[in-house]
């Protein structure tokens, strides 16, 4: 796998709750990459959580930081990235995300509630219907995520250590080997 992907980083995108940073985690074990999660490389970077961000700054704001903290890891290889559920919305972003290989992790909306529903530290669900918010979230999204070159839908019964091997296992469908001359 390592001399397939020669050391191209792997970009996890997908809705928030969608399972990034755990299947990252596993991806970046399989592969020796190093793992990183945006968010956390911003809350470590400004000292301060999501919420607050958003809370005292906007969402444009935190936008700003993701596409700052992108523009930033896309320079180094042997990575795994966790993104931010909005960092596709971002038209720039695609010309980072587009240095690796971006993976989407698609899971229905339903699955997506019942793992997030009690999380308080997911600003964009301070909603009177957070499922409907999700849902619209989504439905905005998916044309966006849809640019990823790797696509896998999860079921609900799947775990992160199956996710990460059904990635692996997709990766050389969408990477061919370089023939040397």
């Amino acid at each position: 796998m390592n001399s397939l992907l020669q050391g191209v980083n792997l970009y996890l995108i997908g809705m928030m709750g969608a399972g990034k940073t755990t299947v990252g985690k596993l991806l970046a074990q399989h592969l020796g990459y190093r793992f990183l999660d945006t968010d956390d490389v911003i809350t470590k970077s400004v000292g301060r959580s999501i919420n607050q961000v958003f809370a005292q700054e906007g969402e444009a704001a935190f936008r700003q930081l993701e596409s700052d903290v992108l523009a930033q890891v896309c320079a180094y290889t042997h990575l795994t990235i966790a993104t931010g559920g909005g960092i596709v919305l971002a038209q720039k972003n695609w010309s980072y995300l587009r240095h690796g290989l971006v993976v989407w992790l698609d899971v229905p909306v339903e699955l997506l509630y019942t793992r997030i529903a009690e999380d308080t530290t997911r600003p964009l669900l301070e909603d009177a219907d957070p499922k409907g918010k999700l849902r619209s979230l989504l439905e905005e999204r998916k044309p966006l995520y849809s640019q990823a070159d790797l696509k896998i839908t999860l079921r609900e019964e799947a775990t992160p250590e199956e996710i990460a091997n059904r990635v692996i296992e997709a990766i050389p469908g969408v990477l061919k080997p370089k023939v040397s001359p």
